[in-house]
């Protein structure tokens, strides 16, 4: 938080790709675009320091770490091509980091609905896309931590990267290389130099976009096609090769900026033991439990549809080891079989849909689009987001995903903060027009961390969402023992039969 003057240079200007803008275009009051956390931290014994001061100093010696902590957007003059990100070299993290008290008796609850309301709220553009929440006095004597980043800047798997370069995995903080000495700090860019970055980022665009073409033309136009509606449109086609879209449920209208958010965290060794159990990986289960849990709301708000809920699942486009910040992510649509109430056959439906998924993407990803040209872009996407926003559109638009599931795979080991140990970390999403309610299940440690975002209007028994979570999963433990319980021998029931054959 250096305040020594120092001479005004030129601003490093660094393009957002397509994918990345897209998100800042979608936002709108009721739709907020970025991706947080919430997190319990447990002091160190006998600690009598001033957690707030401590963790600003913290993250004031490590925002060189991270790029997302350390620029801002700078719009291109009347909007005409995506805005462009700008190094800010002085951060003051009195600007980010913030104090909250919750008032008595401080339970997890009233925790949830602070976090609900913070994170309704919009990031100012005017600075870096980040903010960090200290909350203080839950009757358990922890410390809730809420932090939360545009998704213009990180996607999940970027997330977890700059969690691990803020965090510690021990009580005693690592040593980290200091910044490199500023310069200067970055004058406000000129518009020519704004105009030319647009052109050379369309340009490059463009390019990126002719060099896919013959490896499209290889893949062959059908399976092209098919995997295209999939990854990019959530269409996934059926056996008779048409496109079906998702019921429509008392999540997917049009929703408010008023959020609800909840917490759940279930052990993750069961959980990974009871997949086994049954066959299936652990993202097989975890669409599964949440499946259920959707078809015990929905028998109570409107009545369980006659076919499949759909979900769309993000999936990673990352290259082992690259933690860059910025959006590698493509969506897939996953069936949920909704429909079918036996939790074993549901189970079946679901492996095989992600099976049919996984084979797409793992033969397309190389053609997955996350840059594309974006002359015209800010107009156009903003002014279709206001339309849907502001008319009954939202509750006539074509549903590809009833709900949004994501599964991301988190720390192993504890992690700190400050010296303070984070006993669990649930992640926190986005939702919009059209589907009201986003799970996220994140693993940590020995959990299996779930955190549910919603819209408040769409989902305001959130807390019953919770349970019906619970019920769900034990539906599947329950299951996953009875399948491993031992049979009798075939042996000896050949000689039981033999003793009551008549004679």
């Amino acid at each position: 938080m250096s305040t020594t003057a120092a001479p005004h240079l030129p601003p490093r200007l660094l393009p957002l790709s397509g994918l990345d803008a897209l998100f800042l275009h979608l936002e709108t009051a009721e739709m907020p675009m970025h991706v947080g956390s919430l997190s319990l931290l447990e002091p160190p014994a006998g600690y009598t320091g001033g957690f707030v001061e401590d963790v600003r100093r913290h993250m004031a010696a490590r925002l060189h770490l991270a790029p997302a902590f350390t620029r801002k957007l700078a719009e291109m003059p009347l909007g005409l091509a995506n805005p462009v990100w700008i190094n800010v070299p002085d951060v003051n993290v009195v600007h980010h980091i913030h104090h909250v008290q919750l008032p008595r008796p401080g339970t997890l609850a009233q925790l949830e609905a602070c976090v609900a309301r913070l994170h309704g709220q919009l990031l100012d553009r005017n600075r870096p896309l980040w903010a960090l929440y200290i909350i203080e006095s839950l009757k358990s004597g922890a410390i809730g931590y809420y932090a939360k980043v545009h998704h213009a800047a990180i996607d999940g798997a970027a997330g977890i990267a700059l969690a691990k370069a803020m965090l510690d995995i021990t009580p005693q903080p690592r040593e980290v290389p200091p910044p490199p000495a500023a310069a200067g700090t970055a004058a406000a860019p000129a518009a020519t130099d704004l105009l030319g970055a647009a052109a050379r980022t369309t340009w490059n665009q463009l390019r990126k976009a002719a060099a896919l073409l013959p490896t499209a033309a290889k893949t062959g136009s059908q399976a092209l096609a098919q995997g295209v509606g999939q990854l990019l449109f959530g269409a996934a086609a059926t056996a008779k090769g048409t496109f079906a879209l998702g019921p429509r449920t008392a999540l997917n209208g049009a929703i408010t900026a008023r959020r609800a958010y909840g917490t759940l965290s279930l052990p993750l060794p069961q959980f990974k033991a009871t997949a086994a159990a049954l066959e299936v990986t652990l993202n097989d289960l975890v669409l599964a439990v949440c499946a259920g849990a959707l078809r015990a709301w929905l028998a109570q708000h409107g009545g369980v549809p006659r076919t499949t809920l759909y979900a769309g699942v993000p999936f990673s486009l990352r290259a082992a080891g690259d933690a860059r910040s910025d959006n590698q992510v493509s969506m897939m649509r996953a069936q949920l079989a909704t429909q079918i109430a036996d939790p074993a056959r549901r189970l079946a439906a679901i492996h095989a849909s992600m099976a049919m998924g996984k084979q797409l993407t793992g033969s397309l990803r190389a053609l997955v689009p996350t840059d594309y040209p974006s002359l015209g872009a800010p107009w156009l996407l903003a002014g279709l987001t206001a339309l849907v926003g502001r008319t009954p559109l939202a509750a006539h638009i074509p549903l590809l995903a009833n709900v949004a599931i994501s599964n991301v795979t988190g720390p192993p080991v504890p992690l700190y903060l400050a010296g303070a140990r984070m006993t669990h970390y649930w992640p926190a999403s986005i939702v919009v027009h059209g589907v009201g309610l986003n799970i996220t299940v994140q693993s940590y440690c020995d959990w299996l961390e779930v955190g549910l975002t919603a819209c408040r209007d769409s989902v305001p028994d959130l807390p019953k969402f919770k349970g019906m979570l619970k019920a769900a999963f034990a539906e599947y433990v329950a299951l996953a023992k009875k399948k491993a319980k031992p049979t009798a021998k075939p042996r000896k029931r050949v000689a039981r039969a033999k003793a009551r054959a008549p004679r």
